[in-house]
């Protein structure tokens, strides 16, 4: 195609969802970092794939934000991430961020109570006809930039997972939740298929 830039890339897909691929999903962002990359989030919900990544960028200059469930999500009162996990990755550079997960909120709480569908609900469903993890990569990129720890309108790698470990890369164009139709999914790096 004449005029036409084009960037080619590898896809890689993975037979099954789950922490079984963290290690190849931890080689993919580094493939950015090499790149100039220089802004990641990485999602994670008691810290331990948080903490690979922590160790794999120590001093390397990335931007690296963990984002957490919040106090609750699975039961009242209750933090994931340990106040020693935390003390860890923050000690590796990494940034720690622990809010309300966009799609796991209050709509859910409505939709328990009065069995309606809501849009946030609708974004999620679609995203993870995705996968699980491109589901979160959305969000953990939008509550890095509503706490301003990424900019937005960057290219920032997400990384995401189904259940624990991480089995999603992809690099997105950031938007805080209030301009979310401003977020754009520029590559999709790996996946469960």
């Amino acid at each position: 195609m004449k005029g036409a830039r084009m960037i080619r890339r590898e896809t890689i897909y993975f037979e099954k969802p789950g922490e079984d691929n963290t290690d190849a999903a931890l080689a993919v962002a580094l493939g950015y970092l090499k790149e100039g990359k220089k802004h990641f989030v990485v999602a994670t919900t008691r810290g331990s794939t948080a903490l690979k990544f922590a160790e794999a960028f120590a001093s390397k200059g990335a931007n690296l934000v963990c984002v957490t469930h919040s106090a609750g999500f699975r039961e009242p009162s209750i933090l994931e991430v340990t106040p020693e996990k935390r003390a860890e990755l923050e000690a590796l550079g990494a940034k720690v961020y622990t809010g309300t997960i966009l799609t796991h909120s209050i709509e859910t709480s409505l939709m328990g109570k009065h069995q309606g569908i809501y849009p946030t609900y609708i974004i999620a469903q679609t995203l993870r006809l995705f996968s699980q993890g491109v589901k979160v990569c959305a969000e953990i990129v939008m509550e890095a930039c509503d706490a301003g720890l990424v900019p937005e309108a960057e290219e920032v790698v997400a990384v995401g997972g189904t259940g624990l470990g991480a089995d999603t890369v992809c690099l997105v164009r950031s938007a805080a939740s209030k301009r979310f139709l401003d977020l754009h999914f520029l590559e999709l790096a790996c996946k469960p298929r």
